[in-house]
């Protein structure tokens, strides 16, 4: 787990980084749009990334958004991520089947290089019978 996800702030501190009131933070783990991790005593604690998530949920209710509306555009944000990690993702596998596919027809190339004749030294059949007739 790295800093950013690890949770380690209470929530009183998480209120005053994401510069609400702990009853506002409250409210949002009821409403889904924030999840902290719970201490074994049950105890919230907050990562970077709540806080992140805390601050973009105040610009969005800032904006003039409401809890609901909030919640769908967290949601579609989420979904764009995915999306994008798996065009992303997608994209790194194009190109790694480009360049082998390439390698390979330059390899199949190489191999018959020495299979080919130049048009001036190739050699044709003679059939007699087309000039008897």
């Amino acid at each position: 787990m790295d800093n950013y996800t690890k949770a380690v702030y209470v929530i009183s501190v998480a209120a005053d980084l994401a510069g609400v009131h702990p009853q506002t933070l409250r409210i949002y783990e009821r409403k889904g749009l924030v999840d902290p991790a719970r201490t074994r005593g049950g105890s919230r604690r907050y990562s970077q990334a709540d806080i992140d998530r805390l601050s973009r949920i105040a610009s969005l209710t800032d904006a003039g958004l409401n809890l609901a509306g909030v919640h769908t555009v967290l949601a579609l944000e989420q979904k764009i991520a995915e999306l994008e990690r798996l065009i992303e993702k997608k994209d790194r596998i194009i190109d790694e089947l480009e360049s082998e596919t390439v390698s390979a027809v330059r390899e199949v190339q190489r191999r018959h290089r020495r299979d080919l004749v130049p048009l001036h030294q190739q050699m044709s059949l003679y059939n007699r019978r087309r000039y008897l007739a």
